[in-house]
């Protein structure tokens, strides 16, 4: 063997060497920063093996800790080991809020502490927050999500709705009522009750918003009267105007300094979208906490205009715009729809106004929209009806900082392949993978025989 040969292998030692050290270092360094930090990537279809970033504003907003008390067995008949299930979504808001701990209870083994805490299902979690507790049967971000935000408000909020004159009722279930969204907002931690006024004396006392939706008979004068006074008092309103006549309310809209143009707005870029051409798409928003953040389409069928007044008495902001392109029609809605310069009003379209001032060292807040069809069973569903009406309620409440993107459902539960793509798949693995691995592992011990020689 000569010179240059014995120089080359002991060359050849040293980078195998070199190589051996630097691979066990990385290998150390890496398994030190795997201990110390997490990183994961969800490649899901909707994101499912990780939260929202609704969700995750949630957890942000509640400082003090969480504690999550399970009620399981080690087996379920059904769900098998349904600890681990209960465990590994909890894992995914611990990450998020590490004070959150979860604790499991056997309830065959503890019947008398399940007892106590009104456990009724196996698998069933009490959620503890700043004393306040929720029970939950079902396991999802939506619905623990909602509890928690149910367990963030300081206190019961209580929703009065105007009734008594065909009104479009939080629990009715036809197609012009506001159950749906009614629903929504029990879930959320909401009561509502109704108001007559030819049984009830006044608002309550205790409510923290009233809701006039859609009247669809005349108010007599002296109900006018008592709105009015809860209105000098400082109470909170969200009222939903159509395209109808104001049912005796117009000195409502002189009281808010408001003008509501008759007509409906048409929106042509609705008709483009495959939409009616009275459907309001809504997509500009004025600066707003309602608003903040809110970079979804709104859907507002059959609206109309709520133009602001100047005024000293109001802090107003036109919340949302609409029909940039369009205008407002005055003439009938049958037929052939087009803009008539000498009657229609141009857009662009201000269809929802948000009012605020400070009377009896509180900050009164109202809101008007020239739509109730937008929150209705029939159009709640339409882009984000939802989450615009949710975050209305929330500021009209004193609760803006629980404005959020409602949390997702998760949609995507198993993997679904066809027969040509598991065919690849098994192809690839059992076929291709070998064969390029003893190609390789054959090129090297070709060129490690070359060099011994």
């Amino acid at each position: 063997m000569t010179l240059i040969d014995k120089k080359f292998r002991r060359h050849y030692r040293i980078q195998n060497g070199i190589f051996v050290i630097l691979f066990l270092s990385l290998v150390t360094v890496l398994g030190f920063f795997a201990a110390q930090y997490r990183f994961q990537w969800d490649v899901s279809q909707n994101g499912r093996n990780s939260l929202s970033e609704s969700s995750i504003e949630i957890l942000q907003k509640l400082h003090a800790p969480i504690l999550v008390t399970a009620y399981a067995t080690e087996q379920h008949a059904q769900l098998g080991d349904i600890r681990k299930i209960i465990a590994d979504f909890v894992a995914l808001y611990q990450r998020i809020k590490p004070d959150l701990s979860l604790t499991f209870i056997d309830p065959v083994e503890q019947p008398i502490l399940t007892q106590q805490a009104d456990v009724k299902v196996n698998g069933e979690l009490v959620i503890q927050y700043n004393q306040r507790t929720e029970h939950l049967t079902t396991i999802n971000e939506q619905a623990f999500s909602n509890a928690l935000i149910r367990l963030a408000r300081a206190e019961d909020k209580l929703i009065v709705a105007l009734s008594g004159h065909g009104e479009r009722r939080l629990e009715g279930n036809a197609n012009y009522d506001l159950g749906e969204f009614g629903k929504y907002l029990r879930t959320n931690g909401f009561n509502s009750q109704t108001l007559n006024f030819a049984i009830d004396q006044d608002v309550p006392a205790n409510a923290s918003v009233l809701m006039i939706a859609s009247p669809q008979a005349d108010l007599l004068p002296g109900e006018v009267d008592r709105l009015l006074n809860y209105i000098d008092r400082g109470g909170n309103l969200l009222w939903l105007v159509d395209q109808e006549s104001l049912r005796g309310l117009l000195p409502l809209t002189e009281k808010l300094r408001l003008t509501l143009t008759p007509g409906v707005v048409i929106d042509p870029q609705a008709e483009q979208l495959k939409a009616p051409i009275t459907f309001a798409l809504g997509a500009i928003y004025g600066r707003h906490v309602i608003t903040n953040n809110f970079d979804y389409i709104t859907v507002f069928p059959f609206a109309r205009q709520i133009t602001i007044n100047e005024n000293e008495d109001w802090n107003s902001v036109a919340l949302v715009e609409v029909a940039q392109q369009g205008w407002i029609e005055t003439g009938d809605l049958n037929g052939n729809i087009t803009f008539d310069q000498a009657t229609d009003v141009p857009g662009p379209v201000s269809i929802a106004v948000a009012l605020a001032r400070n009377i009896r060292d509180r900050e009164q807040r109202i809101v008007v929209v020239g739509s109730g069809h937008f929150l209705a069973n029939m159009y709640l569903g339409n882009g984000s009806n939802l989450d615009f009406g949710v975050n209305l309620i929330n500021w009209l409440t004193g609760d803006e900082e629980l404005i959020v993107i409602q949390p997702r459902a998760t949609i995507d539960s198993s993997l679904i392949l066809s027969e040509s793509e598991l065919t690849l798949i098994a192809v690839g693995f059992l076929v291709f993978l070998p064969t390029f691995f003893l190609i390789c592992g054959f090129v090297i011990w070709w060129r490690r025989r070359r060099i011994a020689k």
